[in-house]
């Protein structure tokens, strides 16, 4: 008689699909997910599938793979729907598919990362390259956030002048960035006012590539509390939060701000790399690329 392996793991609990690995490999974690991780990738690799069919490819007991597939479909990572049937129909109802939702698909390691980063470099290479290919990547990045500034900017401008950081906040949250804000007292070595954190940042990767992104955002910032802003971290450097200061009003503005062109959103560098033009300099009253 066969030995199935779901028989070692009916006690175990019951636990969400795995995270992407390099590689496009799903996360093991633990036997129960491994097998759960197994069910979701054989839909990736062969479409809706039946129960059977998943049982079979696997070499696991329908019973148990239904098991699975009630845990996937509970954390809307799959779908169930009617099978398709071309020709002749028999009798009785059509056997029930699996297929995975968009967020299903999202589990698994997809290139949009590549994708974006070799766009941004065909606009550059468009632009001739050199310092012209990098301002034609910042007018993409400025572009492209300022349809965003427009959303952000009707929430922002309903508040007082000094709502105005938990508001873009929580704007900045609807968005996935999850952002909140920390104030900052006169008492502390920073200078007075506020720090607006960005616990995730959905283009970390590329903005690492193309501090463009990062430069862009910083002027949307200061263009919509209408005041100077200067980013003190950024996970794309490497730092676990983003973090851009908002200085109280009116406060003065820092030395290194002042050596700024008016108009430009100062940014800093981080502690972990050292400065360079591409970070902390700016060139023809606009933040470098």
């Amino acid at each position: 008689m066969r030995a199935y392996p779901e028989q070692q793991e009916a006690a175990e609990p019951t636990a969400a699909v795995g995270v992407p690995a390099p590689g496009g490999e799903v996360a093991l974690q633990g036997g129960h997910q491994a097998t759960r991780d197994r069910v979701a990738r054989s839909i990736l690799d062969h479409g809706p599938s039946t129960a059977a069919d998943l049982a079979e490819r696997l070499g696991l007991t329908t019973a148990a793979v239904r098991r699975h597939l009630d845990a996937l479909a509970a954390t809307g990572l799959v779908e169930s729907r009617e099978q398709r049937v071309y020709g002749h129909r028999g009798r009785g109802r059509p056997a029930k598919v699996f297929a995975l939702t968009d967020c299903g698909r999202d589990v698994f390691y997809q290139a949009y990362d590549q994708l974006a980063a070799d766009a941004l470099r065909w606009i550059a290479e468009c632009a001739g390259g050199g310092e012209a290919g990098a301002e034609a990547v910042a007018a993409f990045a400025r572009a492209r956030l300022d349809r965003d500034a427009e959303r952000y900017g009707a929430v922002v401008g309903q508040v007082a002048a000094e709502q105005r950081t938990e508001a873009l906040a929580r704007a900045l949250s609807a968005d996935g960035y999850a952002a909140t804000v920390r104030r900052v007292s006169s008492a502390a070595k920073a200078a007075a006012g506020e720090q607006l954190c960005q616990h995730h940042c959905p283009v970390a990767h590329i903005a690492e590539q193309f501090p463009q992104l990062c430069e862009a955002e910083t002027e949307v910032f200061s263009r919509l509390l209408g005041t100077h802003v200067q980013r003190l971290a950024t996970i794309a450097h490497g730092d676990g939060v983003c973090t851009t200061h908002v200085p109280a009003a009116g406060a003065a503005p820092s030395p290194a701000s002042r050596k700024r062109t008016s108009g430009a959103a100062p940014t800093a560098g981080t502690a972990r790399r050292t400065p360079t033009p591409t970070t902390t300099e700016t060139v023809s009253g606009r933040n470098p690329v």
